[in-house]
């Protein structure tokens, strides 16, 4: 089960979070694109465009925050930020 907290940044303060699961049978990238899409629904954004960056930031620290660049219309916020979250049941 892939487990994503999702957060909108603005003015360096979060403004609205969330977590979301996933645990389709699947790929890992089928479940994460599952995750982000829930969290963009959630908090009324479009999906961000994964760029490089982003890609290599998640792939080191499991984290990354997509900011204007990401996005093709303009946004009201600062970033938007996924962290992956450790999953209890794999901890024991």
């Amino acid at each position: 089960m892939l487990k994503i907290w999702g957060k909108i940044i603005k003015n360096n303060k979060i403004v609205i979070d969330d977590v979301v699961t996933s645990d389709i049978e699947g790929s890992y990238q089928e479940n994460l694109k599952v995750c982000i899409t829930e969290l963009c629904n959630k908090f009324d954004i479009s999906k961000p465009y994964w760029l490089p960056v982003n890609l290599e930031q998640y792939n080191k620290m499991s984290k990354t925050s997509f900011n204007q660049d990401n996005f093709i219309e303009e946004i009201d916020f600062d970033k938007f930020m996924i962290v992956e979250l450790e999953d209890e049941d794999k901890q024991t």
